[in-house]
């Protein structure tokens, strides 16, 4: 079984794209081959910026023949459809055979196709994904009209088994297949034949390539952290980085080299997004007091004065960028000490989206917001609003303006210059958080109110103006807004009602009153829906000894809930995604999100964990089966009478000692249940409930529930509905699967 090597050789290819480039090439060919009939034992892909390569082994070298017997028509079938049947098979009358069938005699073709050559398939395969490859973009050069992402420069394609090596047959837009490839670009740019792909690998690296990415990267890795550790310093990780230089170099060389004194004293953070971006630059900082004070960077080649030259030349590059750097944060840091307010004033001439007003409006909303919230989550109002207001302004700060990813970090940078309480300042910085699934929570009181409020501000003002996310677009991050409420809320144990956030904060997008009494009758009226409740009885309070209502409020009475109805409903499905990896079923879920308090995410959350684990028992999951029997049985019956068995049952109609026994059960375990949930012990509750198992069972194998006796059918069709409600209490166990 001969071995295949292949290799796409470029201009560099960038970084971004190598890694996926290599596995389409793998996943591209391999598939055409299977489909073509060459199976193959194994398969790996490699890339360097200026090569995508792939050896495959144990391939076939030649397609099965494939034999196969189509029946036709009958042999008395009119002629035209004889004739059909020949077009479709592509053989003539004569290859025909004639075989009996249980309709009679029919006509049977023996269709032939001949196996092929694997260089022959490869050849075809490996042209069709040449030509398709589905590089994010592509170019043409010269005259040619192939497409790739740099200029293609040769095609190495070999077959190799014990008897040698065989260049397959390609001709590609004047590219034609070889047994060539070409070293490092300086180091040593000579042609290299290879034969298979031990011996490519072996004469790459000896041709100064590591062909390897993972291979590249460790070396880079390992050599930086030695260096650094050498230096009685460390290097700051960076995974997305490391695997961006990795793919920078096709011979790594690491160098470690000095920043300037005069940019010692710029935050951490600055110097290494600087250093970073810009030149892709390793931090090495000093562990002990937290000091970016070295970079390392990444060679491409050796040098005859061990990288003095590279080093010097990217010494002065880095300081023309730090000297930005630092001229950013000397004049951001002359405002910040001003307070801040020149910052917070340009925010009013800033379009935060048109249909919602500009970025000053919105931290108005979020700070009254914040200030609700404050209470809820133990946070001193005055500090939660003075931190909302101040969260944002560095966005009119230079160096976010130059390093957008340090937002919110320059903010707490900026609050603590201005001399502000550590509690605004944090808030500052954390207010975006969480960004994602894995990212930390704030659990400081002032932060969580504030970054609360600016999740619920941005989905409120877009569910208001309805634009919200359609299947996979989501273009103002809104499903990960609701990620970050949820686990702000359940990370700290909070117990908010977000239905009563939502409608405040909705009316806030909705209404711009006019004149100072109006100002006070709508802050009055947002309090008592935030504190107090719905809507409707709000306004009603509010509007109790006010003759003559102004018209923006006689406007939002006829306010109906769809939209932060539809709101929570999106917050529930965000919901069920972050429980479902937390291990939790969707119909647990779905069951507890059916009781009232759905919106008290952390109740919701408290119950479904309780659920699952009563689920997972043997109680648990043979109660519920009880539970749908006694549940099925009452529903038919209901659906058949016409009726609803809901007016008691009495045990004096009990005729069984088991149906006894299950009248004196639900009777001690409802006041215990009942208990229970009003402590919010949901295990308490799901263990009462347990109780209930065996008298459900043995009342099943006893009884009959459709008696020939109406009144004692009846009673028994009340039992079933106790049976149901007490277990309802708990959870609606009819959304349970299964």
């Amino acid at each position: 079984m001969p071995d295949l090597l292949i290799e796409l050789f470029s201009e560099e290819i960038p970084a971004r794209m190598q890694a996926r480039a290599a596995e389409d090439l793998k996943s591209r060919m391999t598939n055409g081959l299977v489909e073509a009939g060459l199976t193959y034992a194994g398969a790996a892909a490699f890339h360097t910026p200026r090569r995508l390569a792939l050896a495959v082994e144990g391939l076939l070298d030649a397609s099965p023949t494939l034999r196969e017997e189509r029946k036709g028509p009958r042999v008395d079938a009119p002629e035209k459809a004889i004739e059909g049947f020949l077009r479709g098979a592509g053989v003539a009358r004569d290859d025909l055979k004639v075989q009996d069938d249980k309709k009679g005699q029919v006509y049977v073709a023996v269709i032939e196709k001949p196996g092929r050559p694997a260089a022959e398939i490869v050849a075809e395969v490996l042209e069709s994904v040449i030509r398709n490859f589905p590089w994010p973009k592509s170019m043409r050069w010269g005259s040619g009209g192939l497409k790739w992402v740099r200029p293609l420069h040769s095609i190495l394609c070999v077959l190799s088994d014990e008897s040698g090596a065989s260049v397959v047959p390609l001709e590609l837009d004047g590219i034609t297949a070889s047994d060539k490839t070409w070293g490092h670009r300086f180091m040593a740019p000579a042609q290299i034949s290879v034969t298979n792909f031990e011996d490519y690998a072996a004469k790459l690296k000896r041709a100064h390539v590591v062909l390897d990415a993972s291979e590249r990267a460790d070396h880079i890795w390992q050599d930086a952290t030695n260096q650094a550790f050498a230096a009685g310093l460390e290097v700051v990780e960076d995974r997305g980085l490391l695997a961006e230089v990795a793919g920078l170099v096709e011979w790594p060389v690491v160098l470690m080299g000095d920043i300037g004194s005069e940019f010692l004293g710029l935050p951490p953070e600055v110097l290494q997004t600087s250093m970073k971006e810009h030149q892709k630059f390793f931090s090495v900082k000093n562990s002990k007091t937290g000091r970016i004070e070295k970079f390392i960077t990444v060679a491409n080649r050796e040098t005859r004065d061990n990288g003095a030259t590279i080093l010097a030349g990217n010494q002065k590059v880095l300081a023309a960028r730090l000297s930005d750097a630092r001229f950013f944060w000397e004049n951001d840091l002359r405002v910040a000490k001003a307070g801040m307010g020149e910052w917070s004033d340009s925010l009013t001439n800033v379009t935060f989206h048109n249909k919602l007003g500009s970025q000053g409006e919105r931290i108005d909303r979020i700070a009254a917001l914040a200030r609700d919230i404050a209470p809820m989550v133990g946070a001193d109002a005055a500090l939660a609003e003075q931190a909302a207001r101040v969260a944002k302004a560095d966005l009119s700060s230079e160096m976010v303006y130059e390093f957008p990813e340090l937002q919110g970090l320059m903010g707490r940078y900026y609050a603590e210059a201005a001399g502000l309480p550590a509690d605004v300042a944090a808030a500052a910085e954390e207010h975006y958080s969480p960004l994602g699934p894995t990212d930390t929570v704030p659990t400081a009181p002032v932060s969580v109110a504030v970054a609360l409020a600016d999740k619920i501000d941005l989905l409120t003002g877009f569910w208001s103006i309805d634009e919200k996310p359609t299947g996979s677009k989501d273009p103002f991050a809104l499903r990960r807004a609701a990620l970050g409420v949820i686990r702000l809320v359940t990370t700290n144990g909070l117990r908010l009602h977000l239905d009563r956030l939502f409608d405040a904060q909705i009316l806030r997008h909705r209404i711009n009153p006019d004149g100072s009494s109006d100002e006070s009758l709508l802050n009055d009226l947002l309090d008592k829906i935030a504190h107090h409740g719905v809507f409707g009885s709000a306004v009603r309070t509010v509007l109790d000894g006010v003759d003559n209502p102004p018209a923006w409020l006689t406007k939002i009475i006829k306010h109906e809930p769809d939209l932060s109805d539809d709101l929570l409903s999106f917050f529930h499905d965000r919901l069920k995604v972050h429980l479902r990896d937390e291990g939790i079923r969707h119909d647990v879920i779905d069951a507890c999100l059916a009781k009232d308090g759905s919106d008290d995410l952390s109740l919701v959350v408290k119950r479904a964990t309780a659920l699952g684990a009563f689920l997972a028992t043997d109680d648990g999951e043979n109660l519920v089966q009880g539970f749908k029997r006694a549940n099925n049985i009452l529903s038919q019956a209901e659906e058949k009478d016409g009726v609803s068995y809901e007016f008691g049952a009495d045990p004096k109609f009990a005729e069984d000692a088991s149906e006894t026994a299950l009248f004196d059960a639900l009777t001690a375990t409802k006041p215990k249940i009942d208990a229970a949930l009003e402590a919010e012990d949901f295990e308490g509750a799901m263990a009462a409930m347990a109780g209930l198992r065996a008298p459900i069972d043995a009342f099943f194998e006893a009884v009959q529930v459709n008696s020939d006796n109406q009144v004692v059918r009846r009673n028994r069709l009340n039992l079933l509905h106790t049976i149901r409600e007490t277990c309802l209490r708990v959870a609606d166990l009819t959304r349970l699967e299964g």
